[in-house]
């Protein structure tokens, strides 16, 4: 049997990706305890947010994906990157402005004398960490929604079914992949974010393995760092059982809302834009009327742009061979779903055990 082009560059990504799994276990050894109380504070906080991000992001992410790829929209292209443009924006600068703007003292209520609730703990991680994560969710709906084929909604109307209860029981069903693909993304995106939780003084598993490695803990932060690579390995084993049949591509389907529904899409959508988009524009914009572009450094903002792009770059030459290879045999999805790990892991993790295995091998 012949061996796919792709597997030997997969084969050296998915290697890559698991290296942190040798240099934790090596570091952890060194650990006082496995688990204890505190641990278990960490576990239920790192799940409620992850929980409660994932469910936001669906509840977002899903309508969003049918109204970008079903409803005729005048500027339908520019909604699109509307509607996706929270990606770019990291998720703890939305946590910066939001914690600015509200609550006693901040921004809202200097200018307006109005008094809004503080933004911080568990509520306001989840709600920063959906307004940034929910584009996962629409994009691969929406990839999904624009495969299936409108003959089936046609037939289902036909047969007397309205337009909302083919929604749920005909597409909805025929997109649990995509649905199940974008959580995927959010849930192991939430895991891995380290500026919201510490933002918003929420112990998570990454902060606090943060601040161990900081303290030089190096062993209490490795086991905290394999407890989380376990939870990530649950969720990657939990998306590959969903599993749907797949779908003969057809034409898309075409909805007409009239001026009043589309005012209701704007209206329902718009707070959740105004505060992903709107909110850190407004509130860096006044910082910067208020206190000028004296501090602007433009090596910064080359440097930021120079790494992003470098980083897009290598992203994609090693992204293409992946998922050749998922496509071209059970040991190519193997390949591919333990790439995974690195997208779930904290960066410092990464690093600290790509660093501890290079200072291990002679000839780098």
């Amino acid at each position: 049997m012949k061996i796919p082009a792709s597997y030997p560059m997969a084969l050296l990504a998915a290697l890559v990706a698991l290296t942190p799994v040798y240099v934790l276990i090596v570091l952890a050894s060194d650990a006082s305890s496995v688990f204890d109380t505190h641990n278990l504070q960490i576990l239920g906080n790192t799940l409620s947010l992850m929980g409660l991000t994932v469910l936001g992001s669906i509840l977002i992410g899903v309508p969003l994906a049918f109204i970008s790829a079903y409803v005729h929209l005048p500027f339908k292209k520019l909604w699109l990157v509307v509607f996706a443009a929270p990606l770019a924006i990291p998720s703890y600068i939305g946590a910066f402005t939001l914690y600015a703007a509200f609550g006693p003292g901040g921004e809202i209520n200097t200018l307006t004398g109005i008094e809004t609730p503080s933004m911080y703990g568990l509520t306001g991680a989840a709600i920063v960490m959906t307004l940034y994560t929910f584009p996962f969710v629409m994009m691969t709906t929406r990839s999904s929604l624009l495969s299936l084929d409108a003959s089936m909604v046609n037939a289902a109307r036909t047969l007397g079914m309205s337009m909302t209860q083919s929604i749920f029981k005909v597409i909805l069903p025929r997109v649990v992949n995509g649905i199940a693909a974008g959580s995927l993304l959010v849930a192991l995106y939430t895991l891995s974010d380290f500026g919201t939780p510490a933002m918003m003084r929420l112990d998570t598993f990454t902060r606090v393995i943060y601040v161990e490695y900081n303290a030089f803990a190096l062993g209490r932060a490795a086991m905290l760092s394999l407890q989380l690579m376990v939870i990530v390995g649950f969720l990657l084993l939990v998306e590959s059982q969903i599993k749907t049949a797949p779908e003969r591509n057809g034409r898309p389907l075409i909805l007409f809302p009239s001026k009043l529904q589309l005012s209701a899409m704007f209206v329902t959508f718009a707070p959740v834009l105004l505060l992903a988009i709107g909110l850190p524009l407004a509130i860096f914009s006044l910082w910067l009327a208020r206190d000028g572009f004296s501090s602007f450094d433009f090596n910064i903002a080359w440097n930021s742009t120079y790494a992003s792009g470098i980083a897009a770059i290598v992203a994609v030459i090693v992204a293409i061979p992946v998922a050749h290879a998922a496509l071209s045999g059970k040991a190519g999805r193997i390949m591919e779903r333990v790439t995974y790990f690195g997208f779930g892991i904290p960066g410092i993790v990464m690093g600290t055990a790509l660093v501890y295995g290079g200072l291990q091998l002679p000839f780098l």
